[in-house]
């Protein structure tokens, strides 16, 4: 059916987007820098130098230098979901009897992410200072693999603390440094972390709490019409039981946006689910997004070099690592630039 192919290019385009906002909202890691360098130089041969030059100054103004672009479109997103969500499935779950608490939980929801998603964009990560450069040198020991003694920061011109790392958008030296966020135009760090852990748990909730309860409504009403047990005529004027591509393609036909919301935030639950599990990984384990890809280049390193004398010094193991459950403990309370490591 061409609608079903229409249907399937919105969803491979919306992965797509997602994912390319996702990699690159990495910058830390700098894969998304390695892909784009890639691209750019198979395309290179056919688009103009003048096109080129001008992708790149976009692409470094969004990405590269601190801006508001990514706040607002987070903020837009949410809005335009809520919007519908409220115009539309509310209305129509209402009278469709759904429970009230059900119909409300997103809303709940979306007060405690605004909160944390605020407290990430504004709350200090944990950024180095001369006040504060001595406490901080001694919070964390050197791994000497990943962190070695007696680095400075040639910008900062600071002593680098373990687990800290100079971030080239802020312009600062943060504290238990784990990657640049740009949907909250902030650092993550020491600081800040717990906030943004409860974000991303409350965000990845209310995306699949309006999944559920949008996929519940749909059913009810295929239910209610009891389409599913009827026929229609194909292009060949021959009847067919009706089968889920034309429950589909109805729907679509009778609530365009509320299909197409539906696509777009299945996708991004898997997305943020896939995500999230991954920052609890980190969490349970004591590391961080920059620690992870670090150690991972470290272990790389060491597979490719054959040389066994040059091995030992790139062989990485996680000191911090104090358990789950107290390494949870430094997310929700971490260790402060006053307190010292005993």
């Amino acid at each position: 059916m061409d609608f079903l192919v229409l249907f399937l290019v919105y969803l491979v385009c919306v992965l797509t987007s997602v994912l390319l906002l996702c990699l690159y909202s990495k910058r830390t890691h700098n894969f998304a820098e390695e892909i784009l360098t890639d691209e750019s130089q198979v395309f290179s041969r056919f688009i103009p130098k003048w096109l080129q030059g001008a992708t790149q100054r976009v692409f470094h103004h969004f990405f590269h230098t601190r801006n508001c672009i990514f706040i607002i479109l987070h903020l837009a997103l949410e809005v335009a979901v809520y919007s519908e969500f409220t115009w539309e499935i509310f209305h129509y779950c209402l009278e469709l009897e759904f429970s009230v608490f059900h119909l409300l939980l997103p809303y709940l929801l979306l007060i405690i992410n605004l909160f944390f998603f605020t407290l990430s964009c504004t709350t200090n990560p944990g950024i180095i200072t001369k006040s504060n450069e001595a406490s901080i040198l001694q919070v964390y020991e050197y791994d000497e693999v990943i962190f070695l003694k007696n680095m400075k920061c040639p910008t900062c011109n600071l002593r680098k603390p373990a687990r800290s790392k100079h971030c080239s958008v802020c312009n600062i030296c943060v504290h238990r440094f784990d990657h640049h966020c740009i949907w909250v135009n902030n650092c993550i760090g020491a600081l800040n972390a717990r906030y943004f852990l409860i974000y991303l748990l409350t965000l990845t909730a209310m995306a699949a709490d309006i999944a559920i309860i949008t996929t519940t409504f749909l059913i009810h009403l295929v239910l209610i019409s009891n389409m599913s047990s009827g026929t229609y005529f194909d292009d060949h004027g021959q009847e067919q039981p009706v089968d889920i591509a034309f429950l589909i393609q109805h729907l679509f036909l009778t609530f365009p946006r509320i299909v197409f919301m539906l696509g777009f935030i299945i996708i991004l639950t898997f997305l943020l689910g896939g995500y999230v599990c991954f920052t609890l990984y980190l969490a349970i384990t004591n590391q961080t997004s920059n620690e992870w890809y670090k150690s991972s280049r470290a272990k790389c390193h060491r597979c490719h070099n054959k040389d066994p004398v040059q091995e030992k010094p790139s062989i990485y193991r996680n000191i911090y690592a104090k358990g789950a459950w107290n390494n949870l403990q430094e997310i929700l309370k971490p260790i402060t630039v006053y307190k010292k490591k005993n």
